[in-house]
């Protein structure tokens, strides 16, 4: 089974202040948002409606990242699934949060070597090159 999901590193400047926004996934792991794509909707689409959904954050597309590929067995069928994400840098257009409380614990915004530290004890491994590209962006080297 394949499955497609987008999402993204979003951020915002503040009086030049740049700030990433963070996931606390319902396992406790460190995430970006993300999530399945619906029928007829382009991967640009889907990226902007779960980043809204999960976080509360309007945003607009900035670059591609990356497209992770992983496999992973499905919670309920134990089926083998074929996952493919697409990250984009997404410039926040709104900055306040709203909580998706099915899918995640928490989110905050977090300066960008705290969002990197948090990645590193805390995140999904194949999300530190996503993120990595994110802060080389804004010219920040981890």
């Amino acid at each position: 089974m394949k499955e497609i999901s987008a999402g993204g590193v979003v951020y915002q400047k503040l009086d030049d202040e740049l700030k990433v926004l963070m996931i606390v996934d319902r396992y406790g792991k460190v995430t970006l948002a993300k999530g399945k794509q619906e029928p007829g909707e382009t991967i640009e689409e889907t990226t902007l409606r779960e980043i809204s959904e999960e976080t509360g954050i309007a945003g607009k597309l900035v670059q591609h990242l990356e497209t992770v590929h992983y496999d992973y067995h499905h919670a309920v069928t134990k089926e083998l699934v074929n996952k493919v994400v697409h990250y984009y840098l997404v410039e926040a257009l709104s900055s306040e949060i709203t909580v998706q409380v099915e899918e995640i614990q928490g989110v905050r915004w977090c300066a960008p070597m705290e969002a990197w530290k948090l990645q590193q004890e805390k995140g999904y491994l194949n999300n530190e090159s996503v993120l990595r590209k994110a802060l080389a962006h804004f010219g920040l080297q981890v």
